[in-house]
Protein backbone atom coordinates (compact mmCIF):
# COMPACT_ATOMS: atom_id res chain seq x y z
CA UNK A 1 0.00 0.00 0.00
CA UNK A 2 0.94 3.40 -0.96
CA UNK A 3 1.11 6.36 1.97
CA UNK A 4 -0.16 9.06 0.44
CA UNK A 5 -3.59 10.54 0.55
CA UNK A 6 -3.56 12.35 -2.97
CA UNK A 7 -6.21 10.58 -5.53
CA UNK A 8 -4.59 8.00 -7.33
CA UNK A 9 -4.97 8.84 -11.29
CA UNK A 10 -6.13 6.13 -13.59
CA UNK A 11 -6.25 5.94 -16.95
CA UNK A 12 -8.17 3.72 -19.35
CA UNK A 13 -6.28 2.62 -22.50
CA UNK A 14 -9.03 0.17 -24.29
CA UNK A 15 -13.18 -0.32 -24.16
CA UNK A 16 -13.10 -3.54 -26.05
CA UNK A 17 -10.51 -6.29 -27.85
CA UNK A 18 -9.79 -4.22 -30.88
CA UNK A 19 -9.74 -0.78 -30.03
CA UNK A 20 -7.28 1.76 -30.48
CA UNK A 21 -3.82 0.29 -30.21
CA UNK A 22 -2.05 4.04 -30.18
CA UNK A 23 -4.41 5.00 -26.63
CA UNK A 24 -1.75 3.39 -24.64
CA UNK A 25 1.11 5.29 -25.81
CA UNK A 26 -0.81 8.29 -25.88
CA UNK A 27 -2.30 8.03 -22.00
CA UNK A 28 0.99 7.43 -20.87
CA UNK A 29 2.64 9.89 -23.04
CA UNK A 30 0.21 12.76 -22.25
CA UNK A 31 -0.63 14.74 -19.28
CA UNK A 32 -3.25 16.73 -17.77
CA UNK A 33 -3.15 20.55 -17.44
CA UNK A 34 -1.47 21.11 -14.29
CA UNK A 35 0.93 18.05 -15.43
CA UNK A 36 0.47 15.46 -13.78
CA UNK A 37 0.66 12.02 -15.16
CA UNK A 38 -1.45 8.70 -14.61
CA UNK A 39 -0.49 6.25 -11.69
CA UNK A 40 -2.09 3.40 -13.15
CA UNK A 41 -2.80 2.41 -16.64
CA UNK A 42 -5.29 0.15 -17.27
CA UNK A 43 -7.61 -1.61 -20.23
CA UNK A 44 -10.87 -3.55 -20.85
CA UNK A 45 -11.06 -6.12 -23.01
CA UNK A 46 -13.65 -8.77 -22.49
CA UNK A 47 -17.59 -8.56 -23.20
CA UNK A 48 -19.58 -11.62 -23.17
CA UNK A 49 -19.35 -12.03 -26.84
CA UNK A 50 -15.14 -11.79 -26.40
CA UNK A 51 -15.23 -14.59 -24.40
CA UNK A 52 -16.78 -16.64 -27.25
CA UNK A 53 -14.14 -15.34 -29.65
CA UNK A 54 -11.15 -15.82 -27.09
CA UNK A 55 -12.55 -19.48 -26.77
CA UNK A 56 -13.21 -20.51 -30.52
CA UNK A 57 -9.06 -19.56 -30.54
CA UNK A 58 -8.35 -21.57 -27.76
CA UNK A 59 -9.88 -24.55 -28.89
CA UNK A 60 -7.75 -24.47 -32.47
CA UNK A 61 -4.67 -23.58 -29.96
CA UNK A 62 -4.63 -24.22 -26.27
CA UNK A 63 -1.43 -21.67 -25.71
CA UNK A 64 -4.12 -18.63 -26.87
CA UNK A 65 -7.41 -17.62 -25.66
CA UNK A 66 -6.23 -13.84 -24.47
CA UNK A 67 -6.38 -10.53 -26.23
CA UNK A 68 -3.60 -10.07 -28.46
CA UNK A 69 -3.26 -6.82 -29.21
CA UNK A 70 -2.61 -5.89 -25.13
CA UNK A 71 0.97 -6.97 -25.71
CA UNK A 72 1.35 -4.46 -29.17
CA UNK A 73 0.65 -1.45 -26.15
CA UNK A 74 2.57 -3.13 -24.06
CA UNK A 75 5.50 -3.67 -26.33
CA UNK A 76 4.72 0.42 -26.69
CA UNK A 77 4.65 2.07 -23.51
CA UNK A 78 6.45 -0.89 -21.20
CA UNK A 79 9.92 1.37 -20.48
CA UNK A 80 8.44 4.27 -20.01
CA UNK A 81 6.09 3.42 -17.56
CA UNK A 82 8.34 1.64 -15.43
CA UNK A 83 10.74 4.70 -15.83
CA UNK A 84 7.76 6.24 -14.05
CA UNK A 85 6.45 4.05 -11.85
CA UNK A 86 3.20 3.15 -13.96
CA UNK A 87 1.55 0.56 -12.68
CA UNK A 88 -0.63 -1.70 -15.99
CA UNK A 89 -3.58 -3.49 -15.01
CA UNK A 90 -5.71 -5.00 -17.69
CA UNK A 91 -8.20 -7.74 -17.91
CA UNK A 92 -6.85 -9.02 -21.30
CA UNK A 93 -6.42 -12.55 -19.77
CA UNK A 94 -9.48 -13.51 -20.97
CA UNK A 95 -9.16 -17.72 -20.63
CA UNK A 96 -5.51 -17.96 -20.41
CA UNK A 97 -4.15 -14.88 -17.91
CA UNK A 98 -1.40 -16.90 -17.22
CA UNK A 99 0.27 -17.58 -20.81
CA UNK A 100 -0.70 -13.50 -21.21
CA UNK A 101 1.88 -12.86 -18.38
CA UNK A 102 4.22 -15.43 -19.63
CA UNK A 103 3.67 -13.60 -23.17
CA UNK A 104 4.35 -9.93 -21.18
CA UNK A 105 7.43 -11.25 -19.43
CA UNK A 106 8.80 -12.34 -22.96
CA UNK A 107 7.61 -8.83 -24.32
CA UNK A 108 9.68 -6.99 -21.31
CA UNK A 109 13.23 -9.77 -21.93
CA UNK A 110 12.66 -9.23 -25.66
CA UNK A 111 13.06 -5.45 -24.82
CA UNK A 112 15.73 -5.62 -22.08
CA UNK A 113 13.82 -4.50 -19.33
CA UNK A 114 12.80 -6.14 -15.70
CA UNK A 115 9.30 -6.04 -14.67
CA UNK A 116 7.90 -7.84 -12.31
CA UNK A 117 3.94 -9.54 -13.37
CA UNK A 118 1.47 -11.11 -11.77
CA UNK A 119 -1.55 -12.41 -13.08
CA UNK A 120 -4.69 -13.38 -11.27
CA UNK A 121 -7.29 -16.72 -11.85
CA UNK A 122 -9.66 -18.65 -10.49
CA UNK A 123 -12.82 -17.05 -12.61
CA UNK A 124 -12.51 -19.76 -15.42
CA UNK A 125 -14.91 -22.69 -14.28
CA UNK A 126 -14.70 -25.20 -17.13
CA UNK A 127 -13.31 -27.84 -14.81
CA UNK A 128 -16.05 -27.85 -12.14
CA UNK A 129 -19.39 -26.61 -13.09
CA UNK A 130 -21.56 -28.47 -10.84
CA UNK A 131 -21.99 -25.10 -8.06
CA UNK A 132 -23.72 -23.06 -10.95
CA UNK A 133 -27.14 -22.72 -11.09
CA UNK A 134 -29.31 -23.03 -12.53
CA UNK A 135 -27.87 -26.35 -12.98
CA UNK A 136 -25.63 -26.71 -16.45
CA UNK A 137 -25.70 -30.36 -18.03
CA UNK A 138 -24.08 -29.97 -20.99
CA UNK A 139 -20.34 -28.58 -21.50
CA UNK A 140 -20.03 -25.28 -22.43
CA UNK A 141 -16.70 -23.50 -24.24
CA UNK A 142 -16.50 -20.88 -21.88
CA UNK A 143 -17.79 -20.61 -18.33
CA UNK A 144 -16.72 -17.55 -16.02
CA UNK A 145 -16.88 -16.10 -12.65
CA UNK A 146 -16.61 -12.26 -12.40
CA UNK A 147 -14.43 -11.55 -9.77
CA UNK A 148 -13.60 -8.13 -7.94
CA UNK A 149 -10.32 -6.20 -7.28
CA UNK A 150 -8.81 -7.75 -4.40
CA UNK A 151 -6.57 -9.96 -6.43
CA UNK A 152 -5.55 -6.95 -8.16
CA UNK A 153 -5.20 -4.94 -4.76
CA UNK A 154 -2.80 -7.82 -3.76
CA UNK A 155 -0.53 -8.07 -6.90
CA UNK A 156 0.02 -4.57 -6.49
CA UNK A 157 0.94 -4.27 -2.91
CA UNK A 158 2.87 -7.37 -3.61
CA UNK A 159 5.57 -5.10 -5.83
CA UNK A 160 3.79 -5.83 -9.39
CA UNK A 161 4.03 -3.77 -12.18
CA UNK A 162 2.05 -5.66 -14.42
CA UNK A 163 -1.15 -7.21 -13.72
CA UNK A 164 -3.40 -9.21 -15.31
CA UNK A 165 -6.38 -11.00 -15.34
CA UNK A 166 -8.94 -13.40 -16.38
CA UNK A 167 -12.87 -12.22 -15.87
CA UNK A 168 -12.65 -9.65 -13.28
CA UNK A 169 -15.82 -7.15 -13.13
CA UNK A 170 -14.89 -4.41 -16.07
CA UNK A 171 -14.79 -1.82 -13.12
CA UNK A 172 -12.63 -4.47 -11.38
CA UNK A 173 -9.61 -2.23 -13.00
CA UNK A 174 -10.00 0.91 -11.02
CA UNK A 175 -11.57 -0.51 -7.93
CA UNK A 176 -8.49 -3.22 -7.27
CA UNK A 177 -5.77 -0.11 -7.27
CA UNK A 178 -8.06 2.28 -5.90
CA UNK A 179 -7.97 -0.20 -2.54
CA UNK A 180 -4.51 -0.56 -2.87
CA UNK A 181 -3.33 2.50 -2.80
CA UNK A 182 -5.74 4.40 -0.05
CA UNK A 183 -5.67 1.17 1.74
CA UNK A 184 -9.69 0.32 2.32
CA UNK A 185 -10.54 -3.13 3.80
CA UNK A 186 -13.63 -5.15 2.55
CA UNK A 187 -15.97 -3.33 4.77
CA UNK A 188 -15.46 0.12 3.03
CA UNK A 189 -18.25 -0.19 1.22
CA UNK A 190 -18.92 3.18 -0.04
CA UNK A 191 -15.45 3.90 -0.75
CA UNK A 192 -15.68 0.68 -3.04
CA UNK A 193 -19.05 1.74 -4.50
CA UNK A 194 -17.57 4.93 -5.43
CA UNK A 195 -14.73 3.04 -7.42
CA UNK A 196 -17.45 1.23 -8.73
CA UNK A 197 -19.10 4.52 -10.38
CA UNK A 198 -15.81 5.67 -11.68
CA UNK A 199 -14.88 2.51 -13.48
CA UNK A 200 -18.09 1.86 -14.98
CA UNK A 201 -17.18 5.78 -16.52
CA UNK A 202 -13.89 5.35 -17.82
CA UNK A 203 -13.95 1.55 -18.94
CA UNK A 204 -15.31 2.29 -21.94
CA UNK A 205 -12.74 4.51 -23.27
CA UNK A 206 -13.96 7.60 -24.95
CA UNK A 207 -17.49 6.93 -24.72
CA UNK A 208 -16.86 9.34 -21.43
CA UNK A 209 -14.89 11.91 -23.32
CA UNK A 210 -17.40 12.55 -26.48
CA UNK A 211 -17.77 9.34 -28.00
CA UNK A 212 -20.95 7.87 -29.11
CA UNK A 213 -22.58 11.14 -27.45
CA UNK A 214 -26.27 12.26 -28.73
CA UNK A 215 -25.78 16.40 -28.47
CA UNK A 216 -22.69 16.12 -31.42
CA UNK A 217 -23.50 20.22 -31.18
CA UNK A 218 -21.77 20.32 -27.94
CA UNK A 219 -18.62 18.92 -28.80
CA UNK A 220 -16.62 21.70 -30.72
CA UNK A 221 -13.03 19.36 -30.37
CA UNK A 222 -13.62 17.02 -32.89
CA UNK A 223 -10.65 15.42 -33.11
CA UNK A 224 -10.43 11.61 -31.67
CA UNK A 225 -12.07 11.66 -28.35
CA UNK A 226 -9.07 11.32 -25.31
CA UNK A 227 -9.26 8.32 -23.39
CA UNK A 228 -10.94 8.94 -20.02
CA UNK A 229 -8.86 9.37 -16.46
CA UNK A 230 -10.32 8.71 -13.26
CA UNK A 231 -8.72 10.67 -10.47
CA UNK A 232 -10.05 8.54 -7.22
CA UNK A 233 -9.98 9.99 -3.65
CA UNK A 234 -9.42 8.38 -0.32
CA UNK A 235 -13.31 8.76 0.05
CA UNK A 236 -14.30 7.02 -3.14
CA UNK A 237 -15.29 10.21 -4.67
CA UNK A 238 -13.46 11.64 -7.81
CA UNK A 239 -12.85 13.62 -10.98
CA UNK A 240 -13.51 12.11 -14.43
CA UNK A 241 -10.86 13.95 -17.04
CA UNK A 242 -8.52 13.60 -19.96
CA UNK A 243 -5.42 14.34 -21.00
CA UNK A 244 -4.75 18.12 -22.21
CA UNK A 245 -4.62 19.21 -25.68
CA UNK A 246 -6.45 15.80 -26.48
CA UNK A 247 -10.23 15.62 -28.42
CA UNK A 248 -13.56 15.00 -27.20
CA UNK A 249 -15.36 16.80 -24.24
CA UNK A 250 -15.52 15.65 -20.84
CA UNK A 251 -18.81 17.17 -19.31
CA UNK A 252 -21.77 15.93 -16.83
CA UNK A 253 -23.29 15.39 -19.92
CA UNK A 254 -20.80 12.82 -21.53
CA UNK A 255 -20.48 11.22 -18.14
CA UNK A 256 -24.23 10.80 -17.37
CA UNK A 257 -24.53 8.74 -20.84
CA UNK A 258 -21.41 6.47 -20.10
CA UNK A 259 -23.23 5.77 -16.45
CA UNK A 260 -26.31 4.82 -18.24
CA UNK A 261 -24.58 2.46 -20.01
CA UNK A 262 -25.49 -1.30 -19.89
CA UNK A 263 -27.05 -1.06 -16.45
CA UNK A 264 -30.20 -2.71 -14.66
CA UNK A 265 -32.15 -1.62 -11.80
CA UNK A 266 -30.36 1.16 -9.48
CA UNK A 267 -28.73 -1.27 -7.30
CA UNK A 268 -25.91 -1.89 -9.57
CA UNK A 269 -24.76 -5.66 -8.01
CA UNK A 270 -20.59 -6.46 -7.75
CA UNK A 271 -18.53 -8.89 -6.54
CA UNK A 272 -17.23 -6.35 -4.37
CA UNK A 273 -20.29 -4.11 -3.27
CA UNK A 274 -23.61 -2.88 -4.10
CA UNK A 275 -22.96 0.62 -5.53
CA UNK A 276 -26.58 2.02 -5.62
CA UNK A 277 -26.53 4.29 -8.75
CA UNK A 278 -29.32 6.57 -7.69
CA UNK A 279 -27.52 8.25 -5.07
CA UNK A 280 -24.72 9.71 -7.66
CA UNK A 281 -24.05 13.19 -7.95
CA UNK A 282 -22.13 15.00 -10.78
CA UNK A 283 -20.78 18.30 -10.77
CA UNK A 284 -18.58 20.34 -13.69
CA UNK A 285 -15.81 21.29 -11.75
CA UNK A 286 -13.46 22.79 -14.36
CA UNK A 287 -13.12 21.70 -18.12
CA UNK A 288 -12.91 18.92 -19.17
CA UNK A 289 -13.78 17.76 -15.43
CA UNK A 290 -16.72 16.28 -14.25
CA UNK A 291 -16.82 15.57 -10.24
CA UNK A 292 -18.66 12.36 -9.12
CA UNK A 293 -19.32 12.27 -4.78
CA UNK A 294 -22.44 11.07 -2.77
CA UNK A 295 -22.45 7.56 -3.91
CA UNK A 296 -23.85 5.31 -1.34
CA UNK A 297 -22.70 0.92 -1.38
CA UNK A 298 -23.60 -2.02 0.66
CA UNK A 299 -22.99 -5.47 1.17
CA UNK A 300 -22.66 -7.64 -2.14
CA UNK A 301 -25.10 -11.17 -3.25
CA UNK A 302 -23.91 -13.85 -2.02
CA UNK A 303 -23.61 -15.38 -5.34
CA UNK A 304 -21.47 -14.34 -8.17
CA UNK A 305 -22.70 -13.92 -11.26
CA UNK A 306 -21.66 -16.03 -14.00
CA UNK A 307 -21.60 -16.36 -17.93
CA UNK A 308 -21.73 -19.58 -19.55
CA UNK A 309 -21.11 -19.38 -23.65
CA UNK A 310 -22.14 -22.65 -26.03
CA UNK A 311 -22.02 -23.04 -29.63
CA UNK A 312 -25.33 -22.71 -31.07
CA UNK A 313 -25.09 -24.10 -34.27
CA UNK A 314 -24.89 -22.46 -37.91
CA UNK A 315 -26.15 -19.92 -39.33
CA UNK A 316 -26.12 -17.48 -42.46
CA UNK A 317 -27.86 -14.76 -43.76
CA UNK A 318 -28.27 -13.45 -47.75
CA UNK A 319 -30.36 -9.64 -48.37
CA UNK A 320 -31.97 -9.78 -51.02
CA UNK A 321 -32.86 -5.99 -52.72
CA UNK A 322 -35.88 -4.94 -53.95
CA UNK A 323 -36.53 -1.31 -56.03
CA UNK A 324 -39.43 0.33 -56.44
CA UNK A 325 -43.25 0.01 -56.56
CA UNK A 326 -45.06 -2.89 -55.00
CA UNK A 327 -42.12 -3.55 -52.44
CA UNK A 328 -44.00 -5.42 -49.51
CA UNK A 329 -46.03 -7.87 -51.99
CA UNK A 330 -42.73 -8.38 -54.15
CA UNK A 331 -41.20 -9.15 -50.60
CA UNK A 332 -43.61 -12.15 -50.36
CA UNK A 333 -43.73 -13.48 -53.68
CA UNK A 334 -39.79 -13.92 -53.08
CA UNK A 335 -40.00 -15.31 -49.77
CA UNK A 336 -42.67 -17.90 -51.30
CA UNK A 337 -40.18 -19.10 -53.82
CA UNK A 338 -37.23 -18.99 -51.90
CA UNK A 339 -38.05 -21.52 -49.27
CA UNK A 340 -40.05 -23.38 -52.72
CA UNK A 341 -36.84 -24.00 -53.94
CA UNK A 342 -35.17 -24.80 -50.50
CA UNK A 343 -37.64 -27.23 -49.72
CA UNK A 344 -39.52 -25.14 -47.18
CA UNK A 345 -39.18 -23.18 -43.86
CA UNK A 346 -39.36 -26.22 -41.30
CA UNK A 347 -35.99 -27.98 -42.65
CA UNK A 348 -34.50 -24.83 -40.21
CA UNK A 349 -34.25 -25.09 -36.92
CA UNK A 350 -34.30 -20.86 -37.14
CA UNK A 351 -35.55 -19.03 -39.31
CA UNK A 352 -36.15 -15.02 -39.40
CA UNK A 353 -37.12 -12.72 -42.18
CA UNK A 354 -37.15 -8.64 -42.20
CA UNK A 355 -38.30 -6.50 -44.37
CA UNK A 356 -36.30 -3.11 -44.23
CA UNK A 357 -37.74 -0.40 -45.87
CA UNK A 358 -35.82 2.62 -47.18
CA UNK A 359 -37.47 3.02 -49.58
CA UNK A 360 -39.23 6.66 -50.77
CA UNK A 361 -42.15 7.44 -53.10
CA UNK A 362 -40.89 9.16 -56.42
CA UNK A 363 -37.19 9.09 -55.43
CA UNK A 364 -34.70 11.40 -56.39
CA UNK A 365 -32.07 8.71 -56.95
CA UNK A 366 -32.24 5.28 -57.32
CA UNK A 367 -30.32 3.87 -53.95
CA UNK A 368 -33.40 6.23 -52.56
CA UNK A 369 -35.89 3.37 -53.99
CA UNK A 370 -34.79 0.36 -52.42
CA UNK A 371 -35.48 -1.59 -49.48
CA UNK A 372 -33.79 -5.03 -47.96
CA UNK A 373 -35.30 -8.19 -47.58
CA UNK A 374 -32.96 -9.58 -45.33
CA UNK A 375 -33.30 -13.67 -44.66
CA UNK A 376 -31.48 -15.49 -42.21
CA UNK A 377 -31.62 -19.27 -41.66
CA UNK A 378 -29.85 -21.11 -38.19
CA UNK A 379 -29.58 -24.70 -38.11
CA UNK A 380 -27.08 -27.12 -36.13
CA UNK A 381 -26.27 -28.93 -39.84
CA UNK A 382 -23.91 -26.38 -41.50
CA UNK A 383 -24.77 -27.46 -44.76
CA UNK A 384 -27.72 -26.77 -44.88
CA UNK A 385 -27.56 -23.31 -43.65
CA UNK A 386 -23.68 -23.22 -46.41
CA UNK A 387 -23.98 -22.38 -49.89
CA UNK A 388 -26.63 -24.91 -49.76
CA UNK A 389 -28.96 -21.68 -48.95
CA UNK A 390 -27.21 -18.94 -50.54
CA UNK A 391 -26.81 -20.64 -53.59
CA UNK A 392 -30.45 -21.19 -53.74
CA UNK A 393 -30.96 -17.36 -53.60
CA UNK A 394 -29.95 -16.81 -57.01
CA UNK A 395 -32.00 -19.52 -58.61
CA UNK A 396 -34.34 -16.07 -58.09
CA UNK A 397 -32.10 -13.86 -60.32
CA UNK A 398 -33.92 -14.83 -63.36
CA UNK A 399 -37.04 -16.11 -62.19
CA UNK A 400 -37.98 -13.59 -59.24
CA UNK A 401 -39.38 -10.64 -59.10
CA UNK A 402 -37.89 -7.51 -60.74
CA UNK A 403 -34.90 -5.50 -60.26
CA UNK A 404 -33.68 -8.77 -58.18
CA UNK A 405 -29.79 -8.28 -57.45
CA UNK A 406 -28.63 -8.74 -53.48
CA UNK A 407 -26.14 -7.28 -51.41
CA UNK A 408 -22.81 -9.95 -51.55
CA UNK A 409 -22.58 -12.72 -53.46
CA UNK A 410 -23.32 -16.34 -52.15
CA UNK A 411 -21.73 -17.06 -48.91
CA UNK A 412 -20.59 -20.08 -46.51
CA UNK A 413 -22.12 -20.74 -42.90
CA UNK A 414 -20.95 -19.68 -39.67
CA UNK A 415 -20.68 -20.54 -36.50
CA UNK A 416 -22.97 -18.95 -33.36
CA UNK A 417 -22.72 -18.59 -30.08
CA UNK A 418 -25.30 -18.44 -27.18
CA UNK A 419 -24.89 -16.91 -24.08
CA UNK A 420 -26.47 -17.79 -20.79
CA UNK A 421 -26.39 -15.64 -17.66
CA UNK A 422 -25.94 -18.01 -14.78
CA UNK A 423 -24.39 -17.43 -10.75
CA UNK A 424 -22.27 -19.59 -8.27
CA UNK A 425 -22.09 -19.06 -4.79
CA UNK A 426 -19.20 -17.38 -3.59
CA UNK A 427 -17.92 -20.06 -1.23
CA UNK A 428 -17.72 -22.02 -4.73
CA UNK A 429 -15.03 -20.22 -6.36
CA UNK A 430 -11.46 -19.10 -5.49
CA UNK A 431 -9.63 -16.26 -6.47
CA UNK A 432 -6.04 -17.05 -6.80
CA UNK A 433 -2.74 -14.07 -6.94
CA UNK A 434 0.27 -15.57 -8.87
CA UNK A 435 2.55 -13.03 -7.67
CA UNK A 436 6.11 -12.21 -10.05
CA UNK A 437 8.09 -15.03 -8.02
CA UNK A 438 5.56 -17.13 -8.60
CA UNK A 439 4.24 -17.63 -5.28
CA UNK A 440 0.31 -18.14 -5.32
CA UNK A 441 -2.38 -16.64 -2.85
CA UNK A 442 -5.43 -17.36 -2.38
CA UNK A 443 -7.75 -14.38 -2.00
CA UNK A 444 -9.86 -15.22 0.98
CA UNK A 445 -13.71 -14.14 -0.37
CA UNK A 446 -14.57 -10.87 2.38
CA UNK A 447 -18.28 -11.53 2.50
CA UNK A 448 -18.98 -14.93 2.38
CA UNK A 449 -21.26 -14.85 4.88
CA UNK A 450 -22.45 -11.01 4.84
CA UNK A 451 -24.84 -10.13 2.74
CA UNK A 452 -27.00 -7.10 2.84
CA UNK A 453 -30.16 -7.57 0.16
CA UNK A 454 -30.23 -4.75 -2.73
CA UNK A 455 -33.44 -2.93 -3.04
CA UNK A 456 -35.07 -2.24 -6.62
CA UNK A 457 -36.92 0.58 -5.61
CA UNK A 458 -38.07 3.07 -8.29
CA UNK A 459 -38.87 0.43 -10.98
CA UNK A 460 -42.17 -0.07 -12.82
CA UNK A 461 -42.63 -3.16 -14.98
CA UNK A 462 -44.83 -4.76 -16.94
CA UNK A 463 -44.97 -7.51 -19.40
CA UNK A 464 -46.95 -6.79 -22.86
CA UNK A 465 -50.10 -5.53 -22.00
CA UNK A 466 -50.12 -6.17 -18.07
CA UNK A 467 -49.85 -2.88 -15.56
CA UNK A 468 -46.56 -3.56 -13.39
CA UNK A 469 -46.29 -2.20 -9.65
CA UNK A 470 -46.82 1.07 -9.39
CA UNK A 471 -47.41 1.60 -13.18
CA UNK A 472 -51.22 2.05 -12.85
CA UNK A 473 -50.53 4.91 -10.04
CA UNK A 474 -48.01 6.76 -12.72
CA UNK A 475 -49.95 6.53 -16.09
CA UNK A 476 -53.65 7.18 -14.49
CA UNK A 477 -54.78 9.93 -17.16
CA UNK A 478 -51.95 9.97 -18.84
CA UNK A 479 -49.02 12.66 -18.36
CA UNK A 480 -50.05 15.72 -16.47
CA UNK A 481 -51.57 18.70 -18.91
CA UNK A 482 -48.14 20.97 -19.09
CA UNK A 483 -49.73 23.22 -21.68
CA UNK A 484 -49.93 23.24 -25.00
CA UNK A 485 -47.43 20.74 -27.03
CA UNK A 486 -45.54 20.37 -30.55
CA UNK A 487 -44.79 17.36 -31.93
CA UNK A 488 -41.30 17.20 -32.20
CA UNK A 489 -38.59 14.20 -32.44
CA UNK A 490 -38.00 12.91 -28.66
CA UNK A 491 -34.60 13.53 -28.71
CA UNK A 492 -35.00 17.54 -28.61
CA UNK A 493 -35.55 17.10 -25.20
CA UNK A 494 -33.17 14.01 -24.20
CA UNK A 495 -29.87 12.04 -24.64
CA UNK A 496 -29.86 8.57 -24.96
CA UNK A 497 -27.35 5.69 -24.93
CA UNK A 498 -28.02 1.92 -25.43
CA UNK A 499 -26.58 -1.30 -25.46
CA UNK A 500 -26.79 -5.48 -24.63
CA UNK A 501 -27.32 -6.65 -21.35
CA UNK A 502 -26.99 -10.61 -22.68
CA UNK A 503 -30.39 -11.06 -23.99
CA UNK A 504 -31.83 -7.68 -23.15
CA UNK A 505 -31.15 -4.04 -24.44
CA UNK A 506 -31.05 -0.68 -21.97
CA UNK A 507 -31.51 2.63 -22.83
CA UNK A 508 -30.71 5.34 -20.47
CA UNK A 509 -32.30 8.51 -21.06
CA UNK A 510 -31.80 11.58 -19.77
CA UNK A 511 -33.22 15.38 -19.67
CA UNK A 512 -30.93 17.99 -19.39
CA UNK A 513 -32.76 20.13 -17.32
CA UNK A 514 -35.18 19.59 -14.09
CA UNK A 515 -37.90 20.21 -16.09
CA UNK A 516 -37.00 18.30 -18.89
CA UNK A 517 -36.56 15.39 -16.54
CA UNK A 518 -39.40 15.76 -14.83
CA UNK A 519 -41.47 15.24 -18.04
CA UNK A 520 -39.26 12.43 -19.25
CA UNK A 521 -40.02 10.26 -16.04
CA UNK A 522 -43.62 10.74 -16.55
CA UNK A 523 -43.70 9.91 -20.06
CA UNK A 524 -41.60 7.37 -20.62
CA UNK A 525 -43.65 4.35 -18.89
CA UNK A 526 -43.18 1.12 -20.10
CA UNK A 527 -46.74 0.76 -22.05
CA UNK A 528 -45.07 4.59 -23.61
CA UNK A 529 -41.70 2.60 -24.41
CA UNK A 530 -43.18 -0.76 -25.94
CA UNK A 531 -45.45 1.66 -28.38
CA UNK A 532 -42.21 3.73 -29.38
CA UNK A 533 -39.78 0.68 -29.87
CA UNK A 534 -42.67 -0.91 -32.13
CA UNK A 535 -43.78 -4.12 -33.06
CA UNK A 536 -40.62 -6.18 -31.95
CA UNK A 537 -41.34 -5.25 -28.43
CA UNK A 538 -45.18 -6.14 -28.37
CA UNK A 539 -44.65 -9.14 -26.09
CA UNK A 540 -41.37 -7.97 -24.07
CA UNK A 541 -41.44 -7.33 -20.97
CA UNK A 542 -39.94 -3.71 -20.10
CA UNK A 543 -38.66 -1.59 -16.98
CA UNK A 544 -38.41 1.53 -16.45
CA UNK A 545 -36.22 2.93 -13.20
CA UNK A 546 -35.71 6.23 -12.40
CA UNK A 547 -32.38 8.13 -11.23
CA UNK A 548 -32.98 11.31 -9.90
CA UNK A 549 -29.71 12.53 -9.11
CA UNK A 550 -28.60 12.14 -12.56
CA UNK A 551 -32.11 13.47 -14.38
CA UNK A 552 -32.23 9.93 -15.90
CA UNK A 553 -34.49 7.03 -16.67
CA UNK A 554 -33.17 4.11 -17.40
CA UNK A 555 -35.35 1.29 -19.48
CA UNK A 556 -34.60 -2.33 -19.49
CA UNK A 557 -36.21 -4.31 -22.97
CA UNK A 558 -36.16 -7.93 -21.68
CA UNK A 559 -35.35 -10.70 -24.52
CA UNK A 560 -35.36 -8.64 -27.49
CA UNK A 561 -31.39 -9.86 -28.18
CA UNK A 562 -32.72 -13.46 -27.70
CA UNK A 563 -29.44 -15.55 -26.58
CA UNK A 564 -26.96 -12.60 -26.84
CA UNK A 565 -25.10 -10.81 -29.59
CA UNK A 566 -23.74 -13.75 -31.08
CA UNK A 567 -27.08 -15.49 -31.59
CA UNK A 568 -29.50 -11.94 -32.06
CA UNK A 569 -30.78 -12.01 -35.89
CA UNK A 570 -31.45 -8.25 -35.14
CA UNK A 571 -29.78 -6.12 -37.85
CA UNK A 572 -28.66 -4.01 -34.81
CA UNK A 573 -27.27 -6.91 -32.45
CA UNK A 574 -26.13 -5.06 -29.73
CA UNK A 575 -28.90 -2.30 -29.34
CA UNK A 576 -26.40 0.68 -30.19
CA UNK A 577 -28.42 2.34 -32.23
CA UNK A 578 -31.88 1.58 -30.15
CA UNK A 579 -31.48 4.78 -27.96
CA UNK A 580 -30.97 7.12 -30.75
CA UNK A 581 -34.02 5.03 -32.60
CA UNK A 582 -36.62 6.28 -29.50
CA UNK A 583 -34.65 10.09 -30.06
CA UNK A 584 -35.85 10.21 -33.49
CA UNK A 585 -39.76 9.19 -32.65
CA UNK A 586 -41.83 11.80 -33.12
CA UNK A 587 -43.87 13.03 -29.61
CA UNK A 588 -45.79 15.51 -28.24
CA UNK A 589 -43.82 17.42 -26.41
CA UNK A 590 -44.47 21.03 -24.10
CA UNK A 591 -44.22 23.91 -25.77
CA UNK A 592 -42.60 24.79 -22.38
CA UNK A 593 -39.31 22.56 -22.85
CA UNK A 594 -38.90 23.92 -25.93
CA UNK A 595 -38.69 27.13 -25.47
CA UNK A 596 -35.87 26.92 -23.12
Amino acid sequence: MTSTTRPIRIGNCSGFYGDRVAAAKEMVEGASADGQGIDVLCGDYLAELTMLILAKAQAKDPSAGYAKTFLTQVEDVLGTCLERGIRIVANAGGLNPSGLAEAVRAVAERLGLDAKVAHVEGDDLRGDLAAITPPVTDEPVSANAYLGGWGIAEALGAGADVVVTGRVTDASLVVGPAAWWHGWGPSDFDELAGAVVAGHVIECGPQATGGNYSFLNEITDRRYPGFPIAEVAADGSSVITKNEDTGGLVSVGTVTAQLLYEIGPPAYLGPDCTSHFDTIRLTQEGEHRVGIAGVRGSAPPETLKVALNDVGGYRNTMTLVLTGLDISARAAYAEELLFDVLGGRDRFAEVDTRLLRFDHVDAPGNEQAVAHLRVTVKDPDPKKVGRAFSNATMQLALGGYAGFHTTTPPSSESQFGVYRPAAVPRSAVTQTVVLPDGERRVIPDPLCSAHTEATTSGATTSSAGDAGPGEADRTRGGVQSRGPTQRVPLGTVCGARSGDKGGHANIGMWGRSDDEYAWLQEFLTPDKVRELIGPEAAELEIEVFALPNLRAVNVLVHDILGAGVASSTRPDPQAKGLGEYLRSRLVDVPESLLSV
